[in-house]
């Protein structure tokens, strides 16, 4: 019997397995690879002071469903990440393979794949526009870029997910259009739009789904997810999903339309062919530590033509009607930028992420 070949996902926070289960299930089927996962510390705060570890909890969550966790770094083929990885020498020969968890407009990804000049990427880009930024970058000259589509859709364009399990989960009105309200912890529009999206319950079910980082306290306030929950106690239509959850797969399948600013969820709703609403932020003050600019490309510019913009909380409740009422202009706005985002949007790209790294693999036991 011929050794398997031994394949590491590095779950550095739990909020990227949904980038990653495709690529794993591609894998865990075939009886040539051992799959494993490796679950990062996913620290939450306490009182402002104490960062207390997930990490067990998370790992027996995965152990109940059946996969295999281990803290081993060395001896494994190939490392599935959803970002770079902080010590990418403990891994060894191993190929790493990057599917990142949330491709978006900020410039994080370029920022961490640029300071690990020694590391090797398969950096896995969903598309023509992410192929054009990771040259921009010059990246495309120090990894091993591939165009693959975007692993994370998938389940998207495969019968992964139904309206009606979210309908019931959370006794929406199966006659109202469903508003989602989706914002990323930074740069945020959470104090802008907490102050009206309630006024949407009496003509939409309205559904908030906060990024994990805005319940753990570690890089933004709690007061971030304390307003959502004042806000759904006084408002109960207003749902506010669980902490729980930290896939927002199903619900963006479920979705009429969306509410964001830079968050990548921006761009996997439009993978659906539906059109969101981008709050635009002030880009000029969004900037790192450093004084790199956060977003590589302006919120008031981006999706211009397809997606619906606005940039004060009274105007939501228009934007919200013509995003579900669609003029036929943005229709075919809207699918012409999906296909410049998108190489692949038919339930493909986590087999293509697969067929890289086996070409890779192949490559590597040849030489």
């Amino acid at each position: 019997m011929s050794k398997k070949i031994r394949v590491l996902f590095e779950l550095v926070q739990e909020y990227y397995w949904p980038a990653m289960k495709p690529v794993y299930e591609q894998f865990a089927s075939d009886s040539r690879y051992e799959c494993s996962i490796k679950v990062g510390f996913n620290h939450t705060r306490f009182l402002g002071i104490f960062l207390i570890r997930q990490k067990g909890k998370i790992e027996q969550k995965f152990r109940d469903l059946g996969f295999t966790i281990t803290n081993e770094t060395s001896g494994f083929d190939l490392v599935i990440c959803g970002d770079t990885l902080k010590y990418p020498e403990i891994y060894g020969d191993a190929i790493l393979c990057n599917v990142d968890h949330g491709p978006c407009t900020k410039s994080l990804r370029y920022r961490n794949l640029l300071k690990q000049p020694n590391t090797k990427y398969v950096v896995c880009a969903e598309g023509p526009y992410r192929m054009q930024k990771l040259k921009e970058y010059g990246l495309d000259q120090s990894e091993i870029v591939r165009d693959v589509g975007l692993p994370k859709l998938d389940p998207f364009f495969t019968g992964g997910y139904s309206r009606k399990t979210i309908e019931e989960r959370h006794n929406l009105d199966p006659k109202k259009p469903i508003v989602l309200y989706a914002p990323t912890y930074k740069p945020t529009s959470i104090f802008e739009v907490v102050t009206t999206i309630g006024n949407l319950t009496n003509d939409y079910n309205v559904v908030v789904k906060l990024h994990p980082y805005s319940w753990s306290g570690k890089y933004a306030p709690h007061k971030q997810h304390r307003v959502f929950e004042a806000l759904a106690k006084k408002n109960p239509a207003v749902v506010l999903v669980s902490p729980k959850e930290h896939d927002i797969m199903p619900y963006l399948f479920a979705a009429d339309t969306m509410i964001s600013e830079g968050s990548s969820v921006i761009n996997e709703f439009l993978a659906l062919g539906r059109c969101g609403i981008i709050f635009d932020m002030d880009d000029d003050n969004q900037k790192h530590s450093d004084g790199e600019p956060l977003l590589v490309e302006k919120s008031t510019e981006w999706l211009k033509d397809s997606f619906i913009h606005i940039s004060h909380a009274d105007q939501l409740a228009d934007a919200v009607y013509n995003a579900v009422h669609l003029s036929p202009e943005r229709k075919i706005a809207l699918e012409k930028d999906r296909n410049w985002i998108y190489s692949c949007t038919d339930g493909t790209a986590a087999s293509k992420v697969k067929a890289v790294c086996e070409e890779l693999l192949s490559e590597k036991e040849k030489f």
